[in-house]
């Protein structure tokens, strides 16, 4: 059972929902690092090493970041599982995973 849920967008941006975003990401900052048929996100502690910005997109505080660059086989588009791995300290996408909300 997914931990949670990301949606990604045809113009290549990962949106997290504010409560995974606060969870996970507290400082808003992350790496996404493509691995096998996943994408990782990984927390940074603060945006001064560089990395990717979390964005607040609306008053709930949902976060989205540009990830097309690490997505060398294409954009997946729409709401894929993700689970919170605590030993790597990513929250791991599965990207082969069909739209979640596909038909609705």
């Amino acid at each position: 059972m997914p931990s949670a849920e990301v949606e990604f967008t045809a113009d290549g941006y990962v949106r997290v929902d504010a409560d995974v975003a606060q969870t996970y990401f507290p400082d808003d900052a992350l790496v996404a690092v493509p691995n096998g048929h996943e994408l990782w996100l990984l927390p940074l502690v603060g945006p001064e090493g560089g990395g990717l910005l979390l964005k607040q997109r609306n008053l709930r505080g949902d976060r989205s970041a540009l990830v097309w660059e690490a997505l060398a086989d294409g954009r997946p588009v729409g709401r894929r599982p993700a689970v919170w791995d605590a030993a790597r300290g990513a929250l791991r996408i599965d990207l082969d995973t069909v739209d979640l909300h596909a038909g609705e």
